[in-house]
């Protein structure tokens, strides 16, 4: 959609559990704002009441008939939704998850907007950092694409480490498959990768570390001063990990870096109009002032 045939407002939302912190929404809506159509976005939260019983099928029906432009998709459904749409995009094909959906022409189209958001978190936030081997923690909805963004950011070798060690093995298959350039393995254990074979960063990618599950994926003191540490969480935004990584000396990237850039991303997805990164972070931003 060409960006000056955008008059309509937004009207998009985020499903999830545990979401009510979201800062989401405020990017979205003040972006459009911003450009000029305005609109709403909502969270759909399935903890809360009325919607704790709601089937994830209903929900997006709902949405699809009250005339959602689309719906980003988070924890624990980015898989899940897979099997109730029309198509997926090329991206979220490959990844295997869908954090984005936008309802166009009558039918629904996935895509995966945390690869790139990632990625460019990464290139942005951690500019210089070793890429030789680093070890992935969670291979879930957010897991897949945060793998394939680690690849494309160039890292060499990368462990990925889940308490379903068949998921991650599993995950590791795909990425070899998907990304040949990069040696991929499952890890059995987080302390197996100590001594020689330490990881040159550490990133978690699991909900680990939410307000809703406090707590840290892995133990703290296996970290050391030399390493980077990132996560995608972030509320808190300050999470348990990355305090004790920071503690430790360690260089460290927050989740708020990919929280921005999906957002960049699936903004133009919902409205066919570029955002602008720099005004969607102050939003972001704001919220801690």
């Amino acid at each position: 959609m060409p960006e000056e045939t955008r008059v309509s407002p937004l009207l998009a939302g985020l499903i999830g559990r545990g979401i009510a912190l979201s800062r989401t929404p405020a990017m979205h809506a003040e972006e459009a704002r911003h450009q000029g159509f305005g609109g709403a976005y909502r969270i759909l939260d399935m903890d809360e009441p009325p919607r704790s019983g709601t089937r994830l099928a209903d929900m997006l029906r709902a949405a699809e008939l009250a005339g959602f432009d689309g719906l980003n998709i988070t924890y624990p459904f980015k898989i899940e939704v897979i099997e109730h749409l029309d198509a997926l995009s090329d991206n979220a094909r490959a990844v295997g998850a869908v954090n984005t959906v936008v309802f166009r022409d009558g039918r629904r189209i996935g895509h995966n907007t945390d690869l790139w958001g990632f990625a460019e978190s990464f290139r942005r936030g951690l500019a210089g950092a070793a890429t030789g081997h680093a070890l992935l923690i969670g291979a879930g909805g957010a897991g897949v694409a945060v793998a394939h963004a680690l690849a494309d950011c160039g890292i060499a070798r990368l462990s990925i480490l889940d308490r379903d060690a068949d998921r991650a093995a599993a995950l590791a298959d795909q990425v070899r498959r998907n990304r040949s350039g990069t040696r991929v393995g499952a890890a059995a254990d987080a302390g197996a990768l100590t001594g020689p074979d330490r990881p040159d960063g550490v990133v978690n990618a699991t909900p680990m570390g939410m307000a809703k599950l406090p707590g840290t994926a892995i133990d703290p003191a296996l970290l050391r001063a030399d390493q980077w540490v990132a996560d995608i969480v972030y509320f808190p935004l300050e999470t348990a990990l990355l305090a004790a990584a920071r503690a430790r000396g360690c260089r460290v990237l927050p989740g708020s870096g990919m929280a921005v850039f999906q957002a960049v991303r699936a903004f133009e997805l919902f409205t066919g109009r570029p955002a602008c990164p720099d005004r969607m972070k102050a939003t972001f931003d704001a919220f801690d002032t």
